[in-house]
């Protein structure tokens, strides 16, 4: 059977529905996959909260107002390192610029009107520095640019690290894996990702926010969520473009049946008992 080149975009319906509806856990992790850190901040006569979730231990931490530069000491015990840094906008805002150990490193920064989130993915065990410049230092610079809304290929799962609690949640991982590993090695697939990136950072941010804030919110998301997450955990099996064209539409028909079909028979089932 003949399927056109158009066909292929059905397949990336389930992970339009996880980053859109936000898969979720409870409260950001602990110890057992990231080292949890709430920095109080002293600026200006205002106490900010700068949130940190890594593989590494902050040691120490500073704040230069003139250079509008914040330093994480840090030490780290493995080779292969991921962290996640929270900076409130009104302490640090504009484009953001990050270097490690004094060489400036390109790392994933997504940001709103209220918050920067930065990821960093490096290797080196020992002590190291990270230094992140802002263009704004309490809201007042001669520079009022902010980051850039989207990345062009890839970037971060704002909603879905929210949801989980971090990047180095397992489920958020996975998408990466797949998105990154196999829907971005096909060419439709690319194409979509691209396009779906313009629309998915100009509200991402928002989202992840509230998910943050209203973590009754992020437990019921989960439970809704948790039947597309594994679904889509069979597309790893795929190799090539037409058996991620296959797994893809395997994994629509299973979750309109899960989503759609089954909860459709039952509230007419229970329509038809309270009209007996």
């Amino acid at each position: 059977m003949y399927l056109s080149h158009k066909s292929n975009i059905f397949l990336f319906i389930p992970l339009l529905l996880l980053l859109v509806g936000a898969p979720a856990s409870g409260q950001l992790l602990s110890d057992k996959t990231g080292l949890l850190y709430r920095l109080d901040v002293e600026a200006g006569g205002h106490t900010f909260e700068v949130e940190t979730v890594s593989s590494f231990d902050i040691r120490d931490y500073s704040l230069d107002q003139d250079q509008k530069r914040l330093t994480l000491h840090i030490f780290s015990g493995l080779e292969n390192n991921l962290g996640e840094i929270i900076i409130p906008q009104d302490l640090l805002g504009g484009n953001l610029t990050v270097y490690l150990n004094e060489q400036e490193f390109h790392s994933k920064i997504n940001s709103n009107d209220r918050i920067s989130f930065i990821t960093l993915n490096f290797t080196g065990s020992g002590s190291h520095r990270i230094d992140i410049y802002g263009d704004t230092y309490l809201g007042r610079s001669g520079a009022s640019q902010t980051a850039e809304p989207f990345p062009e290929n890839g970037g971060g799962c704002l909603i879905a690290t929210a949801a989980y609690g971090s990047e180095l949640a397992p489920q958020v991982q996975l998408l990466r894996e797949l998105r990154d590993s196999k829907i971005m090695n096909t060419a439709s697939g690319a194409a979509f990702v691209n396009g779906f990136n313009h629309v998915y950072y100009s509200f991402s941010p928002s989202v992840a926010d509230h998910l943050r804030e209203v973590p009754a919110f992020k437990d019921a998301v989960r439970i809704a969520i948790t039947p597309l997450v594994a679904s889509l955990g069979i597309m790893s099996a795929a190799d090539s473009e037409h058996e991620i064209l296959g797994y893809g539409i395997a994994v629509i028909l299973m979750n309109v049946g899960m989503y759609v079909a089954a909860p459709t028979v039952t509230c007419l089932y229970l329509r038809k008992l309270a009209t007996r």
